[in-house]
């Protein structure tokens, strides 16, 4: 999905045409917020028509909203428009701190058609905040009953207002296409009402969420209406008119709505017209109780009747709005920081999201690796600095060295990192017990020659554990590094998917910004892996060639004694 501005235009404003700047925060006392936009244009879920009156659910989960800021029972959660100045009326169906999952249903505004900017932000993040007083019925005027099976097993299923309730208990399924759905079992759901009536043209119209088990069966009925499920081919009747077409997906939820009115039987299955029948002027009225799932198995969610002609779009846009279709609704969680990052969307805003998206896991994996490249960075800044140092004064000391005619007095002034000159010190110690040098003193034998070099070999050892001392960090750095943030990725997207799974939301939203967010762990381990491995090889290949250097200074210092002080 394109978005070319989270904050250029208001839904409010461009409502009543003209454009406003949003405000930067609705609310400072609220630290986070998640912003959902509704694409209504060809690469989301295009309609042609204003929609006013739409009521969404914004399903939350810890890809898209800070549930460990917010308070545990989301009472500090408020509403409000593009504009981040008008409340909006929302109501929650579902708060579950503990598994990170919450549905808020959200009356909106206004929705434009052929616009990315149809945008609502969602706040939180208030320790001090009451609850609002908040209700269900949010729905417009024409909306009869608005049935969204929250509640408990065993409980009736009223309908957004509460005065609409079924006449028997409901067993429910908690985890539904949007919050807890009804489970059929092949024995009716009823309700009744004074206010589910229409006449027998219309206006009228019905619809309704159903994943099917068995697959024949009469989805609803009310009066001459009805809709009948035949071998997954559902078909709407109206007295003898009858409209089929369309299939119903296996195991799977289906979108299904029937209108009646200006003079057509109309069926929608998932949003698209599936078939449309002319209907008699006249006929029986559309009225007495509404029978939900006669003969059929398996889960329904969200029925809603209405006493008007949902339109095709409407139609489409409550679809695609209730499935939260990837293509149309896009949320992400912002603080003031990131959302102001996020005006001009560059990459700095992206990576503050990902940052926002971060599991508790995650964060614990990038502290211990931001641990790790800081000792990493560390060794290879003093290693650096040691071999030049060394190579700096082993020069100075050769040069010293081969140029001096007695081997015995070679300067080693001012070259305290020279491991040359230590190794020379250690001869000359070695030399010195043997009184090499001085007036009568005996030539040095093979055997003595040998043990002086085998004291300076030991030496040479030393000063070799000195420089490889702390580079097996690096090495930790370098094959830990990438693991270590593997294991926080693969943690990440388990709890991501886990969380998806039971919030019943699958989609790219959904699944997207939990997943980028826990690749940064992978993506920090690369972060300290990388440089100590580039380190290591150029810290190595130095350290090899000052260990040569002593290897062959000890061979060539020998060999000059034994030259000049040795038996012939």
């Amino acid at each position: 999905m394109k978005i070319s501005s989270l904050f250029t235009t208001t839904l409010l404003a461009a409502a009543i045409g003209f454009p406003s700047l949003a405000n930067a925060w609705w609310n400072p006392d609220f630290k986070h917020r998640t912003q959902v936009v509704l694409n209504t244009t060809a690469q989301g879920v295009e309609t042609k028509e204003a929609l006013s009156g739409v009521v969404v659910p914004v399903r939350l989960h810890s890809g898209n909203f800070d549930f460990l800021g917010a308070q545990p029972n989301g009472a500090d959660l408020r509403v409000v428009a593009a504009d981040d100045k008008t409340p909006l009326k929302f109501w929650v169906e579902r708060f579950d701190g503990a598994n990170e999952l919450a549905v808020v249903w959200v009356q909106l505004p206004n929705t434009l058609p052929g616009t990315d900017k149809n945008t609502i932000h969602v706040y939180a993040g208030n320790e001090a905040a009451a609850a609002e007083a908040t209700s269900p019925a949010l729905f417009d005027g024409a909306m009869a009953a608005a049935i969204s099976f929250a509640g408990k097993t065993g409980e009736p299923a009223a309908d957004a207002s509460g005065q609409i309730a079924s006449a028997s208990p409901v067993t429910r399924e908690a985890t539904g296409l949007i919050g807890a759905a009804a489970k059929l079992d092949g024995q009716p759901l009823v309700w009744s009402s004074d206010k589910l009536k229409a006449p027998g043209n219309g206006p009228y119209s019905v619809s309704l969420w159903f994943k099917p088990e068995a697959v024949s069966g009469t989805l609803f009925k009310q009066g001459p209406l009805s809709l009948v499920i035949d071998a997954g081919k559902p078909a709407a009747q109206l007295g003898a008119t009858t409209a089929a077409g369309g299939e119903l997906p296996t195991s799977a939820w289906a979108h299904l709505s029937v209108t009646v009115g200006n003079g057509k039987l109309t069926l929608y299955v998932n949003g698209a017209q599936a078939a449309q029948a002319d209907v008699a002027a006249t006929g029986a009225p559309i009225e007495g109780a509404l029978n939900v799932g006669q003969g059929l198995t398996g889960l329904v969610d969200q029925l809603e009747v209405a006493t008007t002609v949902r339109s095709a779009d409407w139609v489409k846009f409550a679809h695609a709005a209730q499935s939260a279709d990837a293509k149309l609704v896009l949320a992400n969680t912002q603080t003031p920081e990131t959302a102001e990052a996020g005006e001009g969307h560059g990459e700095a805003g992206h990576f503050a999201i990902l940052v926002d998206n971060l599991t508790v896991d995650a964060w614990v994996v990038i502290i211990i690796l931001a641990v790790m490249f800081v000792i990493a960075a560390w060794v290879m800044y003093d290693k650096a600095v040691l071999v030049g140092r060394a190579d700096k004064d082993n020069l100075k000391f050769l040069d010293g060295f081969r140029n001096a005619k007695d081997v015995l007095a070679v300067s080693t002034q001012d070259m305290k990192h020279s491991q040359l000159a230590r190794l020379y010190s250690a001869g000359l110690r070695e030399l010195n017990k043997r009184d090499v040098g001085k007036a009568g003193s005996p030539p040095l034998s093979g055997a003595s020659l040998d043990a002086v070099k085998a004291a300076i070999d030991a030496d040479l050892i030393r000063e070799s554990h000195t420089l490889n001392s702390k580079i097996v960090l690096l090495t930790i750095a370098i094959s830990g590094g990438p693991f270590l943030g593997l294991l926080g990725t693969v943690v990440g997207v388990m709890i991501t998917f886990a969380a998806i799974a039971a919030a019943g939301d699958v989609n790219v939203n959904a699944i997207a910004p939990g997943i980028a967010a826990a690749l940064l762990a992978t993506v920090a381990g690369l972060a300290v892996a990388i440089p100590a491995l580039f380190g290591y090889n150029y810290l190595a290949a130095r350290i090899k060639n000052i260990s040569s250097d002593m290897g062959i200074f000890v061979d060539e210092f020998v060999t000059r004694v034994a030259e000049t002080h040795g038996a012939r």
